[in-house]
């Protein structure tokens, strides 16, 4: 494994692990500080993140901002990154194949980052972190104990912006997400 955070970035840029890499524009590899304490993982790079190489950066990363900023959460204190680094065609779900081939750098990240919270950005995240059968419309804002770190899903933010009915319920879990970083995290606020 890559000895710091760079160095792995450097490597995920040349990937060729899957097909994915031939129909990327950039390898979204992700954003934060390498000391990051919350870690937020998406499924996959939309358009927008693919155009200009960084996470959560179109329609849905905009909503994000608004949802940490609910909870008083600055996008520079926290680690934001996918499932898979490079776009799937037409925003489809990642294939398991695919996700397999960058699980290298999402465990890479992981062990480089090590944070204490993970967020799992809506239903692919959530069943490749948590369980398989991990149903997102029933276990949303629930904490899990995996690995040493507090593991929590929420709906990734573009179902929000298509569904606002389930607004509520996420404000409930970003608060208890706040209070969980308030409770366990040293430097994030």
């Amino acid at each position: 494994m890559a000895k710091t955070l760079e160095t792995l970035r450097a490597e995920c840029l040349e990937c060729r692990r899957c097909a994915l890499c031939e129909t990327r524009h950039n390898v979204v590899f992700g954003a934060g500080p390498d000391d990051a304490e919350v870690m937020f993982i998406g499924e996959g790079p939309g358009e927008q993140e693919d155009l200009q190489g960084q996470p959560f950066v179109g329609r849905a990363g905009k909503f994000l901002d608004d949802m940490l900023e609910l909870i008083e959460l600055d996008r520079s204190r926290v680690y934001i990154g996918n499932m898979v680094k490079c776009r799937p065609p037409r925003n489809r779900d990642p294939l398991d194949i695919e996700q397999r081939a960058c699980a290298v750098w999402l465990q890479g990240q992981l062990e480089l980052i090590n944070p204490r919270i993970i967020v799992c950005l809506g239903r692919i995240a959530a069943m490749r972190f948590i369980r398989d059968d991990f149903k997102i419309t029933r276990e949303h804002g629930q904490w899990f104990d995996m690995d040493g770190r507090r593991v929590m899903a929420l709906y990734h933010p573009a179902a929000l912006l298509r569904d606002p009915g389930k607004r509520p319920e996420t404000f409930e879990d970003l608060r208890r997400l706040q209070a969980e970083i308030r409770a366990i995290c040293t430097h994030t606020y």
